[in-house]
């Protein structure tokens, strides 16, 4: 996985070179004018003599072609204009524009009545017949299929050619070509293929692609595998909406198109031997998510035969500069129609200036079974994804016999460059260098020094605190990871050290146990994704001063069991000692002056169970990120005190839950919840207690009630909500000179109501200003998020409790978040 991404993040420092040719690849780009007035031509017919491979010009008049085609003359043609041809040079990129002679001819008088756009009708057809051919009318099918997947550099220059920390990689500049679609010069560094069986059913729903084969340039991962396959890269274009990284992109030919779109009627002809109309489409507004491009539309079925569509030039989009996706279908039998082909371009860059990459997706669909049972053995396969056991093991007569379209001479020789960059020396160091920088750690052989940002931190207890941590590498194992860290406050004077240990019997599906103690100070009551005390962001975004810091004993052991993709459990045992101080005593007594306890003693046993549908997961050997799903996230926690074991002191049992979602709601946005909700069966200390999550930084946290203080809420019964609603640049993409910030609006509001048990304070007073829930808590916030595409700054309003001492009305906080 370093591989991959050291590849992407170090290559893209400079890269420039000259194209040279290689075999098999015709690709041509160029514009089309009027030779007189010298404006572009839209929708100019451009096409390959004697073949049926062609496109159209855009807005702006310019077009590009990459085919394997054989041909060797481009012509244009277009009505009011004289014809022309150009010999190309196949096999190889070229820039051919055209000047088109205006074709004048006089007519007799000609009388123009209104009348209706003859493209409406068609597109009403299309819409009236979508049930009949979107794939997921089918109680079932099968298919094969073939994804490649191509990643590469671009938009260099030669000044960065000669930087020298490529000084030693000269060699790649071999390899550079030349992008069709964006005139880019690029440099492939990345190739991915997989062959699939997958499989659907309607009722009740199935997914599964079984992963026969898989290759990847310089990485064996299995968790990249599963990612490189069809599933997660799925545009049905007979939905309304498409998925395009985020939710929100309306379809050429969704039922509402002909709000969002501008059709013409350009042409009819034979498309393998049917009948089509040929019609392009624009958007009527550039900042909706929004394609242009054309499609050819069977005239009887009103089946789409193709579909050209490339990104908005101005949409409300982050980091994707360009995206272009062309669909092929195949007509089964008498009326079904299936994908046969398609290809997806996707041109990544922060800013247009600097250096970004490219990915080229290319999938292939054949041996399609229609409405025929699913055997049961494959029914029975829990996990939406499975990678074959020799799927990473095939050798190339393998992919020889089994790839349906063979490698160009280009994509082939991506294997060799990435072997020959990872056997040059200074390599390794670089590796290392991205490796800190992805993963927070720096590789020393067989251990990583790491997480950096938590070598120095501050606060009111320790002062100044140094920490040195690091963990054992892969290289060390993949299956048994150790951690260590100590740590010494300046102010306080004492030592903090903890460790753990981890070892994997399976990971995928993850099954493994773990055991890890620390003694460090903690802040209780804070939101399980907060900021950890001794993160130096979070000494530096404080609010206020914070004392209620606790020093903490713990020890756990546990196992973690993930019983199939999306569903897993975690089972610990756990005995805390929590020492008082004069900012969070344990007094039995109100009016008493010493500490009633040294120490508070629990030992606890917890189970969590986690579920979810549809979840993308990129695994490292320990690691897991997960990339988000649609589907609704419930995690559930069980947890009872064993009072007498390890000199425990309670007995008591806690319930909660947490369920979490993100819902599209084209093309309104999206929108999430957020519920919590808990019960603790059980007269305990106020520590034990559900010390509702505050906030006193000034990072916004939606997990946490942003102008509530720590200690100030608890409860034995609660529920709370978040609800949120981002507007994805809805209203700033409508305002004059705003809409150039491609700004986005987000609201949201938190409740939460809870009841306290006043037997609790029986156990142990309370500290000063902390309160039960005598009727519900609330605040509001208004945001614009995508502030230079990286940042949201929200308006908060705090409306109840406002009384309490030490609590600000209304506050301003940000956060820096990563979205398309």
């Amino acid at each position: 996985m370093k591989r991959f991404l050291l590849c992407i993040l170090y290559i893209s420092l400079a890269l420039y070179f000259h194209s040279d040719l290689y075999g098999q690849v015709t690709r041509i780009r160029g514009t089309v004018i009027d030779s007189h007035t010298k404006e572009p031509l839209p929708f100019v017919n451009i096409s390959l003599m004697g073949t049926t491979v062609g496109t159209i010009t855009d807005l702006n008049g310019e077009y590009f072609i990459e085919t394997r085609v054989d041909a060797d003359t481009l012509v244009v043609s277009f009505m009011g204009y004289k014809p022309q041809k150009k010999v190309i040079k196949k096999f190889r990129f070229q820039e051919v524009n055209f000047e088109l002679e205006p074709d004048i001819y006089y007519l007799e008088e000609v009388v123009i009545v209104p009348g209706e756009n003859p493209a409406h009708p068609i597109l009403r057809n299309i819409i009236a017949n979508k049930h009949l051919h979107n794939p997921e009318r089918f109680d079932s099918y099968f298919y094969e299929t073939y994804n490649k997947i191509e990643v590469g550099v671009d938009n260099v220059d030669e000044r960065l050619k000669r930087h020298r920390l490529l000084r030693d990689f000269q060699f790649v500049f071999d390899y550079v070509d030349t992008s069709a679609i964006t005139g880019k010069v690029f440099l492939p560094v990345f190739i991915s293929e997989s062959t699939s069986d997958y499989y659907y059913r309607r009722l009740p729903r199935f997914e599964l692609e079984i992963i026969k084969a898989t290759s990847t340039s310089g990485v064996e991962n299995v968790s990249l595998s599963e990612l490189s396959g069809h599933i997660y890269q799925q545009i049905n274009i007979y939905e309304n909406f498409l998925y395009v990284f985020e939710p929100g992109f309306v379809s050429p030919i969704s039922d509402y198109g002909l709000f969002y779109y501008n059709y013409h009627l350009l042409d009819s002809a034979f498309v393998d031997d049917k009948w089509c109309y040929h019609i392009s489409f624009v958007p009527r507004r550039r900042q909706d998510r929004t394609f242009s491009g054309d499609f050819w539309v069977n005239d009887t079925t009103y089946a789409i035969k193709n579909i050209r569509m490339r990104l908005s030039v101005e949409v409300n989009f982050n980091f994707i500069n360009d995206f272009v996706a062309e669909f092929e279908y195949q007509q089964l039998g008498d009326s079904s129609w299936f994908l046969k082909q398609e290809r997806m371009f996707f041109d990544f860059n922060l800013e247009q200036r600097f250096t970004g990459f490219f990915v080229n997706k290319t999938t292939l669909y054949y041996n399609i079974v229609v409405n025929q049972e699913t055997p049961d053995d494959i029914l029975r396969m829990r996990n939406k994804i499975v990678v074959d056991d020799e799927a990473l093991k095939r050798d190339r007569e393998f992919w020889d016999n089994n790839r349906p379209v063979p490698l160009t001479n280009q994509e082939a020789d991506i294997y060799k460059m990435v072997d020959s960059i990872q056997e040059v020396p200074i390599y390794r160091i670089y590796e290392k260098l991205v490796s800190m920088f992805v993963m927070d750690h720096y590789e020393l052989g067989p251990i990583e020094l790491g997480p950096y940002f938590r070598t120095f931190s501050f606060n009111e207890i320790e002062g100044n605190r140094i920490r040195l941590s690091g963990r054992t590498s892969n290289n060390f194992s993949t299956n048994l990871m150790i951690s260590a860290y100590c740590a010494y406050g300046e102010k306080d004077r004492r030592f903090k050290y903890g460790g753990g240990v981890l070892y994997l019997f399976d990971n995928n599906p993850r099954f493994g146990i773990f055991a890890n103690g620390k003694y460090d100070i903690e802040q209780l009551g804070q939101s399980p994704v907060a900021l950890t005390d001794d993160n130096i962001f979070k000494s530096l975004l404080r609010r206020s001063p914070n004392y209620q810091l606790t020093m903490v004993k713990d020890f756990t052991v546990g196992a973690e069991k993930e019983w199939f993709k999306g569903f897993s459990n975690v089972l610990t045992f756990t005995h805390r000692r929590i020492e008082p101080n004069e900012y969070v005593p344990f007094i039995k007594d109100e009016n008493s002056q010493e500490f009633d306890m040294a120490e508070l003693k629990t030992t606890e046993i917890n189970l969590r169970l986690r579920f979810t549908k549809d979840e993308k997961i990129l695994r490292g050997e320990f690691e897991r990120f997960s990339l988000g799903t649609t589907k609704p996230v419930l995690n559930v926690n069980i947890t009872a005190g064993l009072r007498d074991i390890f000199d425990s002191q309670y007995d008591y049992a806690k319930f909660r839950f947490n369920v979490e979602q993100r819902v599209p709601v084209s093309p309104l946005g999206f929108f999430r919840y957020v519920v919590d909700g808990g019960w603790i069966i059980g007269s305990v200390p106020y520590p034990l207690l559900h010390l509702h999550p505050g906030n006193e930084t000034y990072i916004f946290d939606r997990h946490a009630f942003n102008m509530m203080n720590y200690y100030e809420f608890a409860s034995d019964k609660y529920i709370s909500v978040y609800l949120a609603h981002h507007f994805q640049g809805l209203f700033f993409n409508r305002i004059p000179l705003i809409r150039r910030l491609q700004l986005r609006e987000v609201v949201s509001v938190k409740g939460l109501i809870g009841s306290l048990d006043d037997s609790h304070r029986q156990v142990m007073n309370y500290p000063e200003g902390l309160h039960g829930l005598s009727k519900p808590y609330f605040e509001v916030s208004a945001g614009i998020e995508n502030i230079f595409k990286l940042f949201r700054v929200d308006a908060v309003w705090r409306l109840s409790y406002l009384d309490h001492e030490n609590v600000d009305n209304f506050g301003v906080r940000m956060t820096m978040q990563f979205t398309f």
